[in-house]
């Protein structure tokens, strides 16, 4: 017999409210990986929203982002001064310019997400048995952009 569907919710709050408090439990890990490559959360986030080929506008990094346009520009600029990502001209719109990351800001993020895809230790208490079902269940949720 299928679980009534307020055991199901209660049962999906119960879970997320473990892998909420599990991802703020090692925000930690996440932040000193970003931290040892000189970079603060928002730098990190920028990062991980930029391509070397295609850019964005800042329009798009801005909604992307939830916040406004003077606080995108401000992470871009922080990006720009370390050579990580530069403003180019829109093909298509004089009036807009597009961001993208630099050779150094690809490889900067390469080492991000390496640092940040390490899993935390406490996941090895689990079982073998325990992290395939985790791995398999995570799996079937979805992703970001």
């Amino acid at each position: 017999m299928a679980p009534s569907r307020p055991d199901k919710a209660r049962v999906a709050a119960a879970a997320w409210r473990s892998i909420f408090d599990f991802i703020l439990a090692t925000a930690g890990e996440r932040n000193r990986a970003i931290g040892e490559l000189g970079l603060t959360p928002n730098d990190a986030r920028a990062l991980s929203s930029l391509g070397v080929k295609t850019g964005r506008t800042m329009g798009e990094l801005a909604a992307e982002w939830r916040c406004d346009a003077s606080t995108a520009t401000w992470i871009v600029d922080r990006l720009e001064s370390r050579g990580l990502a530069r403003r180019r001209p829109h093909p298509h719109d004089r009036r807009a310019r597009l961001v993208a990351l630099t050779p150094k800001g690809a490889r900067v993020k390469q080492r991000q997400i390496e640092g940040v895809y390490l899993p935390p230790r406490q996941l090895l208490e689990l079982s073998l048995e325990e992290l395939t079902a985790l791995r398999d269940a995570a799996a079937r949720l979805p992703r970001g952009s």
